[in-house]
């Protein structure tokens, strides 16, 4: 069975860097859109950034163009976000996701069948 298990979120003054993983498994024998999205309080889901494991340019939210990066260890059967530079607004949840097939135009909840737990990132002024 598909298992995302998110670490590496804390507590960290503004610009300051965290390092998230997502240990994946189940996913090693098709192609998937892999994503981490963030959630504050009282707000919807937001998507940051994404992936096609088949190849392609990641992805990224406006907000964190220039800030964040993703990346996969195949190896390791684990993806990443580095976000560097982090302001108080970046605190939230952040999840893992993935969604069969290729990263659709629009960067949707919906679009993805498979959730981590979340980390916790928490950026003070």
């Amino acid at each position: 069975a598909q298992q995302l298990v998110e670490s590496g979120g804390g507590s960290v003054q503004a610009g300051g860097s965290l390092r998230l993983s997502c240990a994946n498994s189940g996913f090693a024998y098709r192609s998937y859109c892999m994503a981490w999205f963030r959630q504050a309080p009282g707000k919807g889901r937001e998507g940051v950034a994404r992936i096609y494991t088949g190849g392609g340019v990641p992805d990224y939210a406006d907000s964190v163009k220039g800030r964040f990066t993703i990346s996969r260890d195949n190896a390791k059967n684990t993806l990443y976000l580095q976000m560097n530079t982090l302001k108080p607004e970046d605190s939230a949840m952040y999840y893992c996701a993935a969604g069969l097939g290729y990263c659709y135009p629009n960067f949707l909840e919906t679009d993805f069948g498979y959730w981590g737990q979340g980390t916790q990132v928490t950026v003070s002024s």
